[in-house]
């Protein structure tokens, strides 16, 4: 996912926190409806989630995961090293506690005792060694650029791990974070029929259909794996999937059409989940392929698009405009002083002109599989370029398999990503050269110098100058059209307790199903 979108990692970065509202952190409050954690956890009942963002060509291999659908499956049958708590910092799973050296690029860590898996194997340092290192050398995981900086991961005891880095990241931690890095026995390979040790155990899985997953009965969180079992039905269509919520087949839906919102805040029956963070929205223009290869034509089609207008028709309000690079507000990161890039049809002629065109014609392939709104969003802006001397063609993509045969494909494409909870990681992943989901393939040597270089800094005065101008030079010289943020909205029965908002993802994170509980 761009998204899966990824969670978006170290000990040093208790500095997160910006606040409630910057985090999302005053969930439904705007939209009606509570999503508060209620009282003690009961046990029972099946959890019915009705999801968008699945295919049929998915699979639960934590390598090559893109998408809601396989992110959330793959939580509830395996558990991360760490992960990122409602506040956006990065806490203990798997792994129990950490330490860094001077310098942080090396890293001890140590393992969380007494959880095994669902095959009744207890967990072991082999075990996350193995889960690290699928990941690298000639891995085809979509995290292999984070992996990459691993230098060396290695045995110290039977309780602890030794991490060498090939420079200092302060971030560890929270890269370690990321919805990729699950954890399954030294030497396994079934990825059709996972085994983990998470909330759940596997029973069936219907790629792009539906699944079914039973408690595990031995989870070692307290407090969590309450339902009975969990059954993920897809529903791409937005319409289909808020039918459901509406008629009772399903508990809970993630991805709400943002204009139906207002419709749904006014059933007593349902609470809406609203939590603020760095998901965004993109324009993708292959850097590599004519026209956008120039970026003349790329900044004249980010001076086409009217952001304000966007926003409030696309996602009626509920997020923040984007400035072509993306790093939200709530990021510590986030540069200030960017002058904000204005729709102006003028400017656009003006670059059309420098890039030796008066007018341009594009194909910009599109779906809702992108982000719900998104074919809405398309014709905004082909609307809004056509002042500018753009016209727009939009191809309407089919929603299954969208991820595979579109995006990081076409020369012109839409997508999201879920943000990220550090500026590092999310650069990486998506902006470095060689980053495997690099979508639109533009390539910078001073960025990747610049980013490595920020990295390994602990001085966060100089990390900060350094994040600025990187932000700067995406959004000037990227193939990535940003135009707004978009806030994560969630809608679940009042009979599903213990629901609370989450500045990673939609569905809390991703751990909806581990956390939640259903009233009697």
């Amino acid at each position: 996912m761009t998204n899966s979108h990824f969670p978006r990692l170290g000990t040093t970065r208790r500095n997160l926190l910006l606040g409630a509202a910057g985090l999302g952190l005053a969930a439904a409050g705007g939209f009606g409806g509570q999503a508060f954690a209620q009282d003690t956890p009961r046990k029972g009942g099946v959890l019915k989630l009705g999801m968008g963002g699945g295919s049929t060509t998915d699979n639960l291999d934590p390598r090559v995961m893109t998408d809601w659908v396989p992110l959330n499956q793959a939580f509830m049958l395996m558990n991360g090293l760490v992960e990122i708590d409602r506040n956006n910092q990065a806490v203990p799973e798997l792994l129990e506690s950490w330490e860094a050296k001077p310098g942080a690029a090396d890293w001890v860590f140590t393992l969380r005792k007494g959880v095994t898996f669902h095959n009744g194997k207890a967990l072991t340092v082999e075990d996350v060694i193995y889960s690290i290192n699928l990941h690298r050398g000639e891995s085809t995981s979509a995290a292999r650029a984070i992996a990459e900086q691993i230098k060396d991961v290695r045995k110290l005891s039977d309780s602890q791990i030794a991490i060498e880095l090939t420079g200092g990241n302060a971030d560890l931690p929270y890269l370690l974070s990321d919805y990729h890095f699950l954890v399954v026995p030294e030497g396994f390979t079934d990825w059709s029929k996972p085994i983990g040790t998470g909330p759940f155990v596997y029973e069936s899985y219907e790629p792009g259909v539906r699944s079914r997953f039973t408690r595990n009965e031995g989870y070692w969180k307290a407090g969590c794996a309450n339902v009975d079992a969990v059954e993920v039905i897809v529903i791409n269509d937005v319409a289909a999937r808020t039918n459901a919520m509406m008629s009772g087949q399903v508990h809970a839906i993630n991805r709400l059409d943002f204009k139906t919102v207002d419709l749904l805040k006014r059933n007593p029956k349902l609470q809406i989940v609203q939590s603020a963070g760095g998901q965004h929205f993109t324009f993708l223009m292959d850097c590599t392929k004519a026209p956008f290869s120039d970026v003349n034509v790329r900044l004249a089609i980010k001076h086409a698009i009217d952001r304000d207008q966007l926003l409030k028709v696309a996602l009626r309000g509920a997020g923040q405009i984007g400035n072509d690079h993306p790093i939200p507000r709530t990021d510590r990161f986030f540069n200030t002083e960017l002058p904000q890039r204005p729709y102006d049809p003028d400017k656009a002629k003006y670059y059309l002109q420098q890039a030796g065109m008066t007018d341009l014609k594009v194909e910009l392939s599109t779906s809702d599989a992108a982000f719900g709104g998104a074919v809405d969003a398309a014709a905004i802006f082909r609307t809004a370029a056509a002042k500018a001397g753009i016209d727009v063609a939009i191809k309407r993509e089919a929603a299954d398999g969208y991820w595979d045969k579109v995006w990081l494909q076409a020369p012109f494409s839409m997508g999201y990503w879920g943000g990220r909870p550090t500026a590092d990681q999310m650069l990486s992943i998506a902006y470095a050269s060689d980053a495997k989901w690099n979508d639109t393939h533009w390539k910078s040597e001073q960025f990747d110098k610049l980013l490595v270089e920020a990295r390994g800094l602990l001085d966060d005065a100089k990390r900060k100058e350094i994040y600025w101008t990187l932000q700067e030079m995406i959004s000037n010289q990227g193939g990535a059209m940003i135009p707004m943020f978009g806030d994560y909205l969630d809608a679940a029965s009042t009979q599903v307790q213990g629901v609370t908002p989450h500045p990673m993802f939609n569905f809390m994170g991703g751990r909806l199903a581990e956390r939640v509980w259903l009233a009697a």
